[in-house]
């Protein structure tokens, strides 16, 4: 198996990117007065999960690394409170794809996590 060398080919970070692109559509359809708030909330959210994901990559130190993809994962979880918040004031359809987004870049940041913590 060959090694793998950038951020880019790590599967949780092409989901979360993923993630990432389809927040960006459903916001654009938020009233205008969310615009500096939720919907810039859950951008800021979203990005941070694909950022820390990147940035942990490089980290040397297995605990470095673990640290950045915990923040991750808590950008996944503020992100989910976000996703309820939307559908309880109606303002979007179409969030079972974001939710199994995140619910599958939550369980394959589990087992980045695990595989890291079980390394020689």
């Amino acid at each position: 198996m060959a090694k793998i060398t950038s951020f880019k080919e790590l599967s949780v970070w092409q989901k979360s990117h993923e993630l990432v692109l389809e927040i960006y559509k459903i916001t654009k359809s938020f009233p205008v007065e969310e615009k500096f708030g939720l919907a810039s909330q859950m951008k800021r959210a979203a990005v941070s999960v694909a950022a820390n994901i990147a940035e942990g990559f490089k980290r040397k130190g297995i605990k470095d690394k673990i640290n950045f993809y915990n923040i991750s994962q808590s950008s996944l979880s503020e992100l989910e409170y976000y996703t309820i918040l939307t559908k309880d004031l109606n303002y979007s359809e179409g969030l079972e794809k974001i939710g199994l987004l995140i619910e599958e870049t939550g369980k394959m940041l589990n087992g980045l996590i695990s595989s890291i913590r079980t390394q020689p």
